[in-house]
């Protein structure tokens, strides 16, 4: 069909306003499911301390009738050390920009630093899971860094390849992972490990995967169906809820994770340590900008490593 002889067009207009949604998309993900389960703890020093204890063996011998007591050995406990780490995020805008109209912001900068703060809460939950970070007491020139969970466990720990003992070192601020080759995660090395937790006192209810091994966990027998009807057109093919014989484990996929390990956690026995939470404050102007930081002092917690478990070595994609 022709063009109506010179109508004028929005190809020739100059004045048509622009319309910009005053909505802004954005999916990048920022959940933080490890620090949402566990507890939270306040502390007056970068370097914070508790206690464990353990029960004394069992013994089932025999007492003889009027025997006399051999007074027994009294049982210490074990005291634990973390160190707190700092992490910031900022953000600078221009003076003439935090002047302009945006759209879908009032302020550029309070746009800013609500993304800024999102970002660090995910820095620091990768973190806790950490990527074989060590604890160090830090100096001028090295920072502190926290212990995480990839380093705290020791005591209930599967390898399936690699060397014996390449846990980390109980006892030491120094920990070291060894990670062997990797192999495929099977739903009996994620019940030997849990079998190994309950046979140590540990009753995790947890079970942190990467996204590759949430769906390795989907195609274990071990839950209620394989397959569950809910219409004509749907079909549910995935584990939330995973019935071992050791109790129930609440199935959850993260992104930060080391996809080589498979986490077995009791959130009862591990707590965020702050000795600065969340704080906003500005900084200096140097000219006609303003910048703005978000701040945390941080450590992590592992209240006992014995009540937590993990698989090392496993295929992550």
């Amino acid at each position: 069909m022709p063009k109506v002889d010179d109508a004028f067009t929005t190809y020739d207009a100059q004045a048509n306003r622009e319309d910009l949604s005053d909505i802004i998309y954005n999916i990048d993900p920022f959940d933080t499911p490890i620090m949402t389960a566990i507890g939270r703890r306040n502390i007056s020093n970068v370097v914070f301390d508790w206690q464990t204890e353990d029960l004394p063996n069992v013994d089932t011998a025999a007492d003889l009738e009027g025997f006399e007591l051999a007074r027994a050995a009294a049982t210490p406990t074990v005291r634990q050390t973390g160190v707190a780490q700092i992490k910031h995020r900022d953000a600078t805008v221009s003076g003439s920009q935090d002047a302009a109209n945006p759209a879908g912001k009032r302020k550029e900068m309070a746009h800013q630093m609500a993304l800024v703060s999102k970002a660090l809460k995910r820095d620091c939950e990768k973190i806790m899971f950490g990527t074989a970070q060590v604890a160090a007491t830090g100096s001028a020139a090295v920072a502190r860094t926290t212990r995480a969970f990839v380093n705290w466990i020791y005591t209930n720990t599967t390898f399936q390849s690699g060397a014996l003992g390449a846990d980390p070192i109980p006892g030491t601020n120094t920990p070291v992972v060894d990670d062997g080759v990797p192999v495929a995660f099977t739903e009996d090395m994620l019940n030997d490990t849990l079998e190994l937790c309950y046979m140590n006192g540990a009753e995790p209810s947890l079970l942190f995967v990467n996204a590759h091994n949430k769906r390795v966990v989907s195609t274990f027998l071990g839950r209620t169906s394989a397959r569950q009807m809910i219409a004509a057109n749907k079909v549910v093919n995935s584990v939330t809820l995973y019935a071992s014989d050791f109790g129930d484990l609440k199935v959850l996929p993260h992104r930060w994770m080391r996809g080589s390990d498979a986490f077995l956690i009791d959130p009862a026995y591990a707590r965020v340590a702050y000795y600065r939470k969340f704080q906003r404050s500005p900084i200096a102007k140097i000219g006609d900008a303003d910048t703005e930081m978000i701040l945390t002092e941080f450590g992590l917690q592992v209240d006992n490593e014995a009540a937590h478990g993990v698989i090392r070595d496993l295929v992550a994609a």
